[in-house]
C-alpha cells in the first residue's frame, strides 16, 4: 500500500472518530493541530469542523497559494467595507463565436449549451480545445482571451475582453 493511500486511510479513520470526542478532547486536538488554544466561544460543532478541516489539510494538502491570497483579499475587503465584490467573469452563451489567431491561422470556435464546437468536433472544455489546437497544455480561457494573462497585466497590456464588456454573441452565419 502506498504512503498516500495509507495517509488517506488514516485521515478517514481520524475523521470518523471526531464526533465521538467530547469538547475537552476537541480542544486538545485543536491545540495540537493549530499550535494555539481555541477560543472559548467556539461551539462544539465549529470546533469539530475546524479540526476535521485541519486534519485533511495536513494530510492531503491545503489550498493553493493563489486561492489563499484571494481569500485573504476577500476577508480584508469585507473587514474594510462590509461587502465583497466578486470579479465578473464573461458568461459565454450558446451561439457565441470565439475567434483566435495563432501562428498565422485564424481559429473560430462555437459555444454550445454543453461545450464547444470546432471543425465539426465537440469539446467539453476550452482547455481541451486549446490543447488540440496548440499541441500543448494551455488554459482555454487564457488562450481565447477570456482571462487576462498575469504577465500581460504586469506589462500594463489591457485584457482582450475587459470584465463587464460584452463578448460578440449570436448565431452569425457568415
Amino acid at each position: 500500500m502506498s504512503r498516500a493511500t495509507q495517509d488517506a486511510a488514516a485521515c478517514r479513520e481520524a475523521l470518523a472518530r471526531l464526533p465521538e470526542l467530547d469538547l475537552g478532547e476537541l480542544r486538545q486536538r485543536w491545540r495540537a493541530l493549530y499550535k494555539a488554544d481555541a477560543s472559548p466561544h467556539l461551539s462544539r460543532e465549529l470546533l469539530l469542523r475546524a479540526v476535521a478541516y485541519r486534519i485533511q489539510e495536513v494530510t492531503l494538502g491545503g489550498l493553493r497559494p493563489d486561492r489563499q491570497r484571494q481569500l485573504r483579499q476577500a476577508a480584508r475587503q469585507f473587514n474594510e467595507t462590509g461587502e465583497i465584490r466578486r470579479r465578473a467573469r464573461p458568461e459565454l452563451k450558446s451561439g457565441t463565436r470565439l475567434v483566435r489567431e495563432w501562428r498565422g491561422r485564424t481559429y473560430e470556435v462555437l459555444v454550445l449549451d454543453d461545450g464547444f464546437s470546432w471543425q465539426g468536433t465537440s469539446y467539453r472544455s476550452l482547455s481541451a480545445l486549446a490543447r488540440k489546437i496548440t499541441g500543448t497544455a494551455w488554459s482555454g480561457p487564457l488562450f481565447f482571451g477570456l482571462k487576462p494573462n498575469r504577465c500581460a497585466i504586469r506589462r500594463s497590456a489591457p485584457p482582450a475582453y475587459p470584465a463587464g464588456e460584452p463578448i460578440e454573441s449570436g448565431n452569425a452565419a457568415g
